[in-house]
Formats: structure tokens, sequence, C-alpha cells
């Protein structure tokens, strides 16, 4: 009972707090609707003014647009109008043209009946002057008492001999004015050229013989029952010839490679002293690798003077075994250097590639250094080395092509044979052999001698020059620049010969008188 009070004092407290919170609530209710209601009523008022604003804006645009169409729509109306005007302008000349044109057809009809009327007429005349032709020439035939073939065969045969001597005065003109040219610009290259190069005129020629320092040592290179001199001959591949001569031996092979190689190795023997078959087979190995080293040495050294650059090893290795070749006595490696400089100064006097000319030069005799191993010309075998070994079409060109088997692609690959020739044909160069020098002159004389108006031929100058007599009355004096031509084109085709050779002709006819 005592807590009767407490809960009826905290009931009233809870009841009085849940009124005031309702109450609080119910007014906090309606704050709330009256802002929502102003929230919607100034959105409604901001939704006006903003559908105005569009409203007028796009009006405003509208109205834009419309003047810029109508502006569009005035301008495009006048350049259609101003179409029209050139559309109507046009086919006003175009009636015009074509009112002419029939006129011009018209006219050309009236031409062309003309011209058809005259053809009949010119016709029928041809025809009566074929006829009067014809009779003309039946009188002719009995009057001169011959027949038009035969008049026709005098008549060409006197043209022929007019022709044939105007031939030979228009030949004699035109090549003395080709040579007076071309021999001036010929002399003035080739004379620069020579003035620049700077090479030596001895000629080199093979060493066969190995100088020993006494008689004594003959008889133990040859050794007990000849096995040193054996041993030498199987492992070197070369002919030891221990003769009479005193204090040397000779050595021969057909290969100059394996004959330096034998002569390295017997002076190697020499000096060393210990002389017998393991040693010989011993040097025989070093001497190949030292061999190897200066063909390589001598390749890379000619490429480096000629300016060859990037050029494949194996094209060096020939180059380098040129050192061991001769030519009539002219080493091919410095004859291969010196066409080179002289290549690459002809092209520098021509405004050439200096580079490719002395590149072909370098290489244009690199078929000689494969002997008796390919079949064909020295020139098409380095023609096909050439591309081998990467070089390009040019060079492979001008190598194949100096001794003419094929046709030059380029003025620098024509260069290569004149300048094979300057450095073959300077003085000292070459020596040649008696025999094919007295065959050579008698070779020059028998091709003259075989023309049935000649009368005498002599080879003068060392073969350089072939002087003709001709007997006066066989031969007219027109016919003589023809005849020189064609003895100059026969010693062309069928000798082989360094430098040039002058022909001279001579037609000349002697009266001789007594007074008794």
């Amino acid at each position: 009972m005592e807590d009767t009070p407490l809960f009826i004092f905290f009931l009233t407290g809870s009841l009085s707090t849940i009124i005031i919170s309702c109450v609080f609530f119910w007014w906090k209710v309606g704050s709330f609707q009256k802002l929502a209601q102003t929230i919607i009523e100034k959105a409604e008022e901001d939704a006006k003014q903003l559908i105005s604003q569009t409203e007028n804006t796009v009006k405003e645009r509208l109205t834009s647009q419309e003047k810029d169409l109508q502006k569009l729509w005035d301008i495009e109306r006048k350049k259609i109008l101003r179409e029209e005007e050139k559309i109507l302008l046009k086919e006003t000349k175009l009636e015009s043209k074509a009112s002419s044109i029939q006129k011009k057809l018209a006219e050309v009809n009236y031409k062309e009946t003309f011209l058809a009327k005259q053809e009949a007429e010119l016709l029928s005349q041809t025809e009566k002057n074929k006829q009067l032709q014809i009779e003309l020439s039946h009188q002719l035939e009995k009057i001169s008492g011959i027949t038009s073939q035969e008049a026709k065969e005098i008549l060409m045969t006197k043209m022929m001999a007019e022709v044939q001597s105007d031939t030979a005065s228009y030949i004699k003109r035109a090549c003395k004015e080709a040579e007076e040219v071309a021999e001036l610009e010929a002399k003035k290259i080739i004379a620069t050229t020579i003035s620049r190069l700077s090479t030596s005129s001895i000629s080199e020629m093979t060493i066969n013989t190995v100088s020993l320092p006494n008689e004594d040592l003959k008889g133990r290179i040859i050794g007990r029952e000849g096995r040193n001199i054996k041993a030498l001959e199987q492992a070197t591949g070369v002919s030891f010839l221990v003769d009479e001569t005193p204090g040397a031996i000779v050595l021969s092979c057909f290969d100059p490679v394996r004959m330096y190689t034998a002569k390295l190795i017997l002076q190697e023997l020499i000096a060393d002293g210990r002389i017998h078959p393991s040693r010989i087979e011993e040097l025989m190995e070093k001497t190949k690798q030292q061999v190897k080293k200066k063909i390589r040495q001598y390749g890379e050294d000619a490429a480096l003077r000629s300016g060859a650059i990037n050029m494949h090893p194996e094209l060096l290795d020939l180059l380098g075994k040129l050192k061991f070749r001769f030519s009539y006595g002219q080493n091919i490696l410095e004859h291969s250097i010196e066409v080179s400089h002289i290549m690459g100064i002809m092209a520098s006097e021509l405004l050439l590639d200096v580079s490719l000319a002395k590149r072909i030069g370098l290489l244009h005799d690199i078929g000689k250094a494969m002997t008796h191993e390919m079949e064909g010309s020295h020139a098409i075998i380095g023609h096909d080395l050439c591309l081998k070994y990467g070089e390009s079409k040019e060079v492979a060109n001008g190598v194949g092509c100096h001794h003419k088997e094929i046709s030059p692609y380029s003025i620098e690959a024509s260069l290569c044979g004149a300048a094979d020739a300057i450095s073959a044909g300077r003085p000292g160069a070459r020596i040649e052999p008696l025999e094919e020098y007295v065959k050579r002159l008698k070779k020059l004389e028998s091709i003259a001698n075989e023309m049935p108006c000649v009368e005498k031929a002599y080879a003068l100058q060392a073969g350089k020059e072939l002087r003709i007599f001709v007997t006066p009355d066989l031969i007219e004096e027109d016919q003589v620049i023809l005849l020189a031509r064609e003895i100059t084109k026969r010693i062309e085709k069928e000798l082989t010969y360094p430098g040039k050779i002058k022909v001279t002709v001579i037609r000349e006819k002697r009266i001789t008188e007594y007074a008794l």
C-alpha cells in the first residue's frame, strides 16, 4: 500500500510526458507541412518563370533561324538565276556553233563531190599517161637499140659508181673529223693519266734458283739414297734439279705458289742445317701457313692501295695469288693495281664514278689466279667469280668485258680495256718473245698482201705501222680509203696486239720517159 502513491506519481509523469511529446510532434508536423507547401509554391513559380524564359529563347532562335534561312534562300536563288543565265548563254552559243557546223558540212560535201570528180579525171589521165609512157618506151628502145632493162642496168652501174665515190669521200671526211676530235680528247685524257701515274717500269721475273753457301750442302739436300730430295719433291710438288751448276739448286714447277713455298722451305733448311724428312714435313705445314698469310697480306695491300673496301676474303686471297703470276714478264698484281689507278684517273677526268672504276681495274685479271681450275677465258672466269663473291653487277660486267667478250653496261666498264692496253703497252712493261714478235710482223704483211691490188706491204716500227703500196691501174683513188678500212678491220679481228697499228696505203703512179 505504501508503494501505491509512487506508482500513481510515476504513471502520472509518464502520461504527461507522452501528452507533451504528442503535442510537440503534431506542432512539428504542422510546421513541416507549411514549409513543404512553401517550397512547392516557390518551385511552381520558378518552373513558370523557366518555361516563360525557355519559350522566349526558342521564339528568338526561331526568329533568327528564319532570318538566316531567308538570307540563304535569297543567296541560292541569286546563284540559280546566274546559272540559268549562263546556261541560256551557252545554249545560244551552241545553237550558233551548230548552225556554223551545218554550213561547214555542206561545204565539205560540196568539196568531196568536186574532189571525186577530179580524182576520176586524174585516174583517167593517169591511164592515158601510162599508155603514152609505154608507147614512148617502145619508141626509145627502137631508136636506141637497147631494152629498158639494159638501160636500167647501165643507169644502176653508173649510180653505184657515183654512190661509191661519194661514200668514200664521205668516209674520208667523217673519219678525218672523228680522228681529229677523238685523238685530241684521247691524247689529253691519256697524257693526263700517265703524267699522274707513277709506277716502276721494271718487269719482275720469277726466281727459280736457290743459292748455296757451299757445295757440300748439295749432298746433304739429296740425302742418303736420295731420301731428302724425294721427301722435298713429294711434300712440295716441285722438282729439285741438283746439277753441276755451282752454288745453286734449280726449282722447276708450273705453279708459282708451290715454287715459292718450296724455295722458302729450302732456304729454311739451309739456314737451320737440320735436313731430314721429318723436319721437311714440319717445315711444310709451317711454310704453308706463312704463304697463306702472305697471300692474304698481298691481297689486302692491293685492295688498300686501290681503295677497294669491303671485299670478300676469297677475292683477297685470289688477288694475293696474282703476285706470283706473270704475263710476258709483267707481274699481274702490279699490273692490276696499275690498271686500277689508270681507270681511276680516267674516270675522274671524265666525271665518272672513280671508286667503281678503280674496283673494276683491280679485279679485271682476277680470273688468271684460277689457272686450270676453271674452264674458259680469264675475263669470263673473273666475271663469274665477282658475282659469286658478292660484287655488284657493274663490277662483274667491267671485269668480263675488258677483252670485248661481253658488252659493257657502263662507261666505267668500257674504260677497262683501254686502261689494260695502256698498262700492258707502255715501254718496258712486257717482254714479248721473239717468235711471237716475228709471227705478228709476218701476219701483218700477209693480211695486206692477200688483197689483189696490193703490190708490196711492209711492217714498220716494230709492228706499230703497216705501209702498203698498191698498183694504181687496179684500184681507183676513191677506193683506197675503203681498202685501208678493210685491212684495218681484218687486223682488229685476226691479231692481238698492245696499243694501235697505223695503216698507210700509198697509191702512186710514175711515168718515166727517156730522151735520146
